[in-house]
Order: structure tokens, then C-alpha cells, then sequence
């Protein structure tokens, strides 16, 4: 079962970053939601995938058993879907905000600073 998960993990990279490296931010935005996921899968993959030992400390032990999920990477990943869902709602709002002001969502047509009449700046000294 990890091997299905890692192949699945190195799609979702691979999705990623063929979508981040768009000049369109709509498909940037979703390259980075993609890559999120990528990592959170990443994340509980390497916690054990198993079903039938809990991830609960025995009455005597001290330890977790060894066929025990480990509880961390668990954790982690709540935690980490609340912050990339956050960090999407903000892209989300900034990416629509630059498509009202801009007009496009083209991030060639948007260097407002970047005006393409005036000469380049000295190369060298």
C-alpha cells in the first residue's frame, strides 16, 4: 500500500510544479494546493499505514507497540490542512483581486512595474 501512495505522491509533485510553472495564476494557485496535498499524503504515508493496531499506549508500557501507526504525522496533517487551506483562501482572494485590477490573469501582461518602453538598466560598471 505505501508504494501505491508514493506513486501517487510523486504525480501529485509532478502535477505541482507543471502547474506552478504556468504563466497563468489560476493554475499557479492550484499547483500550490496540489503540492500541499502532495506533502500532507507524504506526511501520513511515512506514519505506517496500518488498520488494525491503534495508535494507543498499553496499560505497562512505555513505548508504542511496533506495528502501531504512529500518531505524529497524524497531527501534523491536521494541522498542516488548516494552514494550507488558509494559505489557499488567501491566494484565492489575492489572485481575484489582481484579475479585477489587472483585467487578466496572464503574469507576463501583469509588471505594472516593469514598463516595456523604457531602455534596461546598465549591465555592467
Amino acid at each position: 500500500m505505501e508504494a501505491l501512495f508514493a506513486v501517487l505522491v510523486g504525480f501529485f509533485f509532478a502535477a505541482a510544479i507543471y502547474l506552478m510553472l504556468s504563466r497563468h495564476t489560476v493554475r499557479i494557485l492550484l499547483g500550490v494546493a496540489l503540492l500541499g496535498n502532495g506533502v500532507n499524503l507524504l506526511l501520513f504515508t511515512t506514519g505506517r499505514l496500518v488498520r488494525e493496531v491503534p495508535p494507543i499506549i498499553v496499560a505497562g508500557q512505555e513505548t508504542l507497540g511496533t506495528g502501531a501507526a504512529n500518531p505524529l504525522p497524524q497531527a501534523l496533517i491536521l494541522t498542516a490542512i488548516v494552514i494550507s487551506f488558509s494559505f489557499f483562501a488567501f491566494l484565492l482572494v489575492l489572485t481575484y483581486r489582481a484579475y479585477q485590477e489587472l483585467g487578466t490573469d496572464n503574469s507576463d501582461r501583469m509588471r505594472l512595474s516593469e514598463p516595456s518602453d523604457e531602455p534596461l538598466p546598465p549591465m555592467g560598471y
